[in-house]
């Protein structure tokens, strides 16, 4: 995957990209990037890419000029149809879904705006996706594109050397993910469930399946769509709401 981002502070992606998992996936080849200052497309002669917007009002407004220029040059380098993505709070909220959607493409770009927002021509004319990561507002689009870009990395083929560790992620299915226990297994009196020390295989899956539709219903029950369980989904969801004394969808 080709990843390029447009910003106006590329030097705080640099530790980002260059340490932990996003470097070691880049040293294997999962992925490429580059940091593009789209200031240096500016046809503006005192070298701005913002400017008060009509209507009045306050802040100041990204132009389209230097962002439309810079996404065309990287096109044209790439000789490809990216998926050109605007971090900006008014955008679908961001899930793991996207990232698996986006961990198909084989070219991003990614804009982070800044200041009181983007020329709306940016937005309507220009990128194929938006996304907010959260209901807030940040100082840029640098930190949602942080976000995007780990979540993204971590998908692609041999990324993590371990593809069953991201297929078991919280929200990779509907269930977050289920607790996990290391050494030693007396912590100051607190024990690792025994089934875990047990050797059988076919009972921890149980067990880990279990707690871990017990964790959602417990904390996300919003995530949980009933009619898209399987059947021993359902018996277990069913289970875990008698045993809260909560009636199951079935009457139990």
């Amino acid at each position: 995957m080709k990843l390029d981002i447009l910003t106006l502070f590329p030097e705080m992606f640099t530790n980002v990209f260059e340490s932990s998992m996003l470097k070691k996936a880049k040293d294997k080849g999962a992925y490429d990037y580059d940091l593009i200052d789209f200031r240096t497309y500016t046809e503006n002669k005192h070298n701005k890419v913002d400017d008060y917007p009509y209507g009045g009002g306050a802040g100041m407004v990204l132009t389209p000029q230097p962002i439309f220029d810079a996404v065309a040059d990287l096109k044209a380098k790439q000789q490809s149809q990216p998926r050109v993505i605007l971090l900006c709070p008014q955008g679908e909220p961001y899930t793991q879904a996207k990232a698996h959607e986006l961990a198909e493409e084989n070219h991003l770009i990614m804009i982070c705006g800044h200041y009181e927002g983007y020329d709306e021509r940016i937005r309507t004319e220009l990128a194929t996706d938006e996304i907010s990561i959260g209901d807030y507002v940040l100082t840029g689009g640098e930190l949602g594109a942080m976000v995007v870009a780990d979540s993204v990395i971590r998908l692609l083929p041999d990324a993590l050397g371990n593809e069953e560790s991201a297929a078991q992620d919280s929200f990779s299915k509907p269930w977050l993910e289920h607790p996990h226990y290391t050494r030693p297994q007396d912590f100051r009196g607190h024990q690792v469930p025994d089934v875990l020390l047990s050797g059988n295989h076919q009972k921890i899956d149980d067990w880990r399946q279990y707690q871990s539709i017990k964790r959602t219903y417990e904390r996300r029950p919003d995530l949980i769509d009933e009619s898209t369980l399987s059947d021993k989904e359902r018996q277990l969801l069913n289970q875990i709401k008698a045993e809260q004394g909560v009636a199951s969808d079935n009457g139990v």
